[in-house]
């Protein structure tokens, strides 16, 4: 065990996150539903946690909205969160989160079946679309992505992942939202689907919103299709408990960096770990112990 996983232990013991059945210091990180990528991420890196030294809970949720809100309330350490959420969190709610890293871009997918007359987000009108899990990021920008487009008379349902690509399947929604990686496996497995293209929406939702949404491009053969999509992009941020103390935000930041061929981010544009990329949080402060770490490596 390094000093510095030393040191982090004992501040982690001493802020009072400890097992009660081991007495060994711990570190609860919020991922999302199990089989997702923020819940095979979040495995991944709470297994190099380990290593590291630390014992470590991992918490399965809805994602985005509901880690922060358990980061905020206690019941988490460590989570990850969409930037459009995080970004909320900060500027408007005035929750006590800090970021240790900017991870990886994630791109917006509207979803149809393959033969569907819908080809723009503005199609959508009058029909039923699955948003996202209650508690999801995706949730938050899909909203954000109808209101841009003008959308009217559609039928909103709230369903996770898999379940929304079973209705999809079933007929009983006509679209569905997700944002993730790419590609994402469970769509990867599909073939009779199609994305939607969404980059018109773009510099709408940054004048309403700012710089949490980017241009990005679903490449092309990530679903089968022969071309690139064009869509939306937000980035994803592992964020912690603003209190969480420094010396622990150090080494978790290390350890996310020193793990990072290991941690398999999803590989499309953007999905690389990178220190000078992982700086660029917006909004939302980075942790000093991630600062620290930040400086440490730049000299």
């Amino acid at each position: 065990m390094s000093r510095r996983v030393f040191l982090a232990l004992v501040a982690t013991a001493a802020a009072g996150c400890s097992d009660t059945a081991s007495g060994q210091p711990s570190l609860r990180l919020a991922t999302g539903l199990a089989g997702g990528p923020y819940g095979a991420l979040g495995d991944r890196l709470a297994a190099e946690l380990r290593r590291d030294g630390f014992t470590v809970e991992v918490l399965q949720t809805a994602a985005s909205v509901q880690n922060l809100t358990m980061l905020t309330d206690g019941r988490a350490d460590l989570g990850f969160s969409l930037a459009d959420s995080a970004d909320d969190a900060v500027s408007m709610r005035h929750q006590p989160v800090a970021a240790l890293a900017r991870m990886y871009m994630n791109y917006v997918h509207l979803v149809v079946r393959a033969g569907s007359v819908i080809t723009t987000a503005k199609d959508l009108a009058g029909r039923k679309v699955s948003i996202g899990a209650d508690g999801s990021g995706t949730a938050v920008t899909a909203v954000r992505v109808l209101e841009a487009a003008g959308v009217r008379g559609h039928t909103v349902v709230r369903l996770g992942l898999d379940m929304s690509i079973k209705a999809l399947a079933d007929r009983a929604i006509d679209a569905f939202f997700w944002s993730g990686g790419v590609p994402t496996p469970a769509l990867a497995s599909l073939d009779d689907i199609k994305l939607v293209p969404l980059e018109p929406l773009v510099p709408v939702l940054r004048r309403v919103y700012g710089p949490v949404y980017e241009n990005a491009a679903v490449p092309a053969g990530a679903y089968g299709g022969p071309k690139p999509i064009p869509t939306v992009g937000t980035p994803s941020y592992l964020v912690c408990r603003r209190t969480l103390p420094d010396e622990v935000a150090f080494a978790v930041t290390e350890t996310l960096f020193d793990a990072r061929d290991r941690l398999q981010a999803p590989s499309a544009p953007g999905g690389r770990l990178d220190k000078r990329y992982a700086i660029g949080t917006g909004v939302v402060p980075l942790h000093p112990g991630a600062a620290r770490y930040y400086r440490s490596v730049y000299g």
